[in-house]
């Protein structure tokens, strides 16, 4: 007699991540810490000189936080309207923040002291960043101006106006030659400044769209923009030429920071995504996923953890898990495996004994079957049913779902399983077809599904109440959807394989003209004369 086969789950099971250093690193990245503060966090930055500590720039107050406690270690509340921007200088012994007032606060972080308050800025003032050689204090307003304060007597050096046509939002400090510096606004420009030239501006280039953040890697020779869903990569030394442009992002692109000692960079975004890169290659090697859109972000020095501020006041804190936990299960897993060897040695046969025909094994105890089988194995297509939609199989393994509609398929009996259904259970089964129909892995077998629907429907006769009615316009809807998105994507391949078989048409052509020419010329010309030519096609 043949054993009933269960239904197959795995052909629905999502393909497995492939597995790559970085993947496992980035891995290691313990679970989401969560903080809230009240409003937007505008800005993290991590202390050089203490690691353990953070900075959160949020409504009108400048808050330090200790990593470990996830407390507030000193309160920079001085501020009468918004505070933006704080950051640390160099060695972590300053800090400096701009306001809605127009004014650059420089505190000390040791005794949360205002030592300084540089006025000048007639706007907002959004990021301040110290020079290379932390005499120097250089602000970026809303103003449309950028400036250059002397940390010491507390004066203005420079003042550049009018150097964007909209607000200056982003800049980035060289962090070996403190003469250069840029600075990006909304009006998608980008200015390059030296500070020893009469002409201050030396290079502007165009990002394209508004930009949002700047940063340099650790050798200068390189800065990078991100504005709208791109991040750009300019080159200095071969005179800001474009070297890359990465769109892993589908919204706009908000914060930068650097990693693993400049190897990685870090890109948060309002979809939601912190993606991470490999600065050799400039290619994405991982993926983080937050809970909301990401206006803010800092990484810790050796990747020990990476802070992530968001647009409604969450701070998401994720430590880097030591490897002693994970030393520990390898050891007992080594032990596991001991044990196994052990086992089957004494299960083994003595080595004197005369060799044998065959060994009778016990057979292995089969798995439960579902519950979902049970009924299976009975006929009972409406238990059957009734067995997977519940919320553990609907929310959390929705292919468990779809393995059993495919099975009734197969059989011809889901019409049977919806005919004399409780209102609330076709609902559900509704909600789940119009949920998961646009999903590759089960759209064939849910497009089938809701035909057996509309076929139900179509053959039953029976009163519609308000749920129930609204439930089927919300699967019309949701097919007609998909039936728009499939036409879309078939003019667009159309134009494609036009525009491809052009092109390989010109180029058949071109060949075909060379070579034609190329023969014509070679019978023309005596053969030492020939090979001294070259042939030009437009």
């Amino acid at each position: 007699m043949s054993h009933f086969q269960a239904t197959n789950v795995r052909r629905f099971q999502q393909k497995a991540q492939v597995v790559t250093p970085d993947t496992t690193y980035w891995d290691r990245l313990g679970k989401p810490e969560l903080l809230k503060e009240h409003s937007t966090i505008d800005y993290v930055d991590f202390s050089p000189s203490d690691p353990d500590n953070f900075v959160l720039t949020c409504s009108v107050r400048v808050q330090i936080y200790n990593l470990v406690t996830k407390l507030v270690v000193k309160n920079l509340s001085r501020f009468q309207k918004t505070a933006y921007g704080a950051s640390f200088r160099q060695d972590g012994r300053l800090l400096a923040a701009g306001d809605e007032e127009g004014h650059v606060k420089l505190f000390d972080t040791t005794s949360r002291n205002i030592l300084r308050l540089f006025k000048g800025h007639t706007a907002p003032v959004h990021r301040t960043f110290f020079t290379a050689d932390k005499l120097q204090l250089a602000s970026f307003a809303d103003d449309k101006s950028v400036r250059l304060w002397d940390v010491a007597n507390e004066k203005v050096v420079k003042t550049y106006d009018d150097v964007h046509t909209d607000y200056i939002r982003a800049g980035a400090m060289h962090p070996q030659a403190s003469h250069l510096f840029v600075s990006g606004g909304y009006d998608g420009k980008i200015n390059v400044y030296d500070t020893r030239t009469a002409d201050a501006i030396t290079s502007t280039l165009d990002h394209g769209s508004p930009v949002e953040s700047m940063l340099f890697l650790p050798n200068g020779s390189i800065f990078i923009t991100a504005g709208g869903t791109q991040v750009r990569v300019w080159d200095m030394i071969s005179g800001c030429r474009l070297l890359t442009t990465m769109s892993q992002h589908h919204k706009t692109v908000t914060c930068l920071r650097l990693g693993s000692d400049g190897k990685r960079l870090f890109s948060g975004g309002l979809d939601r995504h912190v993606k991470i890169y490999d600065v050799s290659t400039y290619k994405t090697v991982h993926t983080i996923t937050y809970p909301n859109a990401v206006v803010s972000l800092g990484v810790a020095a050796k990747d020990q953890a990476v802070v992530v501020g968001m647009v409604d006041g969450l701070v998401s804190i994720r430590r880097m898990v030591d490897d002693s936990s994970k030393s520990s299960q390898l050891t007992t897993n080594k032990f596991a495996q001991r044990r196994r060897q052990r086992l089957k040695q004494r299960m083994a046969p003595p080595n004197n004994t005369e060799p044998v025909d065959h060994v009778v094994r016990h057979a292995r105890h089969r798995l439960a079957q579902r519950v979902f089988d049970k009924h299976l194995r009975q006929f009972n297509y409406i238990e059957a049913l009734d067995a997977v939609l519940i919320p553990l199989y609907i929310d959390q393994q929705p292919e468990m779902v779809v393995a059993l509609i495919n099975e009734l398929l197969h059989r011809k009996g889901l019409q049977r399983a919806l005919v004399n259904r409780s209102e609330e259970s076709t609902i559900r089964f509704i909600k789940f077809l119009s949920m998961h129909i646009g999903e590759v892995r089960f759209m064939r077998v849910l497009l089938n599904a809701a035909s057996n629907v509309l076929d139900v429907f179509e053959k039953t006769t029976f009163g519609y109440s308000n749920n129930l009615f609204n439930a089927l316009v919300e699967l019309r809807r949701v097919m007609k959807a998909e039936i728009r998105l499939t036409t879309e994507l078939l003019q667009l391949k159309g134009a494609l394989e036009m525009i491809i078989g052009g092109a390989l048409d010109n180029n058949e052509a071109t060949e075909t003209k060379i070579s034609y020419v190329q023969s014509k010329t070679t019978k023309m010309l005596p053969s030492k004369a020939a090979a001294n030519y070259v042939v030009i096609v437009d």
